[in-house]
């Protein structure tokens, strides 16, 4: 193995380790905060922008996954862009930051007071995050971010509220970054190769879903969970997705 390679997975597996030595006390809270809505028939609404959409995706809809998590993608806020053209990354950079537009975003779902809204940024500086954060508790949902702590304090907000994400969760959860997240460095470049944020933040994403899992099954609550369809000799595969796609479709209503 490269030598590179090597340092990639170690800067990787110490952010792991981490996450599992300083933040299990946030994980818990925030996993009892989202059972209790999940319980109660309500969402946990999920959102980020850019590579931070990447966590929002992989929670739902996924074998493994199962109902009560609500995916928010704005489409012109992700990376599965043309990266020139229409839905550059120029666009998309100048997106994040327009203060207003992630007010409009909440505009399109109907969010309620029972739910859980639950935010990936890694910095936490942008302009529709912060709108998206402080809409919904304007509208009293719970709000639970992941982010570095690192890039928290390194930067400053571009929000005109003077807050950043983190200042305005209910429970922070610290995906263990450095600041500047790549974290390889080569010889004759300024600039690191080798992020570690998109790991660090599927990392928590099932360590929550597990969590809430636990609880809710400890509760005695019904899971809708996505089965894999392709193992042979499954015969209610194909209805137990049903299940869960009927239920997801029940609760959307709506929204």
């Amino acid at each position: 193995m490269s030598r590179l390679a090597s340092e990639w997975l170690k800067n990787a597996r110490t952010v792991i380790d981490e996450i599992e030595k300083t933040q299990m006390a946030a994980i818990e809270k925030a996993a009892t905060m989202m059972a209790d809505s999940i319980e109660k028939g309500r969402w946990v609404h999920t959102f980020g922008c850019g590579h931070s959409t990447i966590p929002i995706e992989e929670m739902y809809p996924r074998i493994g996954g199962f109902v009560g998590f609500h995916p928010m993608i704005e489409l012109p806020l992700s990376f599965f862009t043309h990266i020139h053209g229409d839905m550059g990354v120029h666009q998309f950079v100048f997106l994040e930051r327009v203060e207003g537009y992630g007010r409009e975003i909440v505009k399109s779902y109907n969010l309620h007071d029972e739910d859980t809204m639950w935010l990936f940024s890694h910095s936490g500086i942008n302009n529709v995050i912060i709108d998206v954060a402080l809409r919904a508790k304007e509208l009293g949902l719970k709000l639970v971010v992941c982010g570095s702590e690192k890039a928290f304090v390194d930067t400053k907000t571009r929000h005109s509220s003077g807050r950043k994400l983190f200042e305005i969760a209910d429970i922070v959860i610290d995906s263990c970054v450095p600041s500047v997240d790549a974290t390889v460095q080569l010889q004759h470049h300024t600039d690191k190769v080798g992020p570690v944020s998109t790991l660090a933040f599927t990392t928590i994403v099932w360590m929550v879903i597990t969590t809430v899992a636990e609880i809710l099954e400890e509760r005695g609550t019904k899971l809708y969970i996505h089965p894999s369809h392709n193992i042979p000799g499954d015969e209610t595969a194909h209805e137990r997705l049903k299940e869960a796609l009927d239920e997801y479709k029940r609760r959307i209503a709506g929204v």
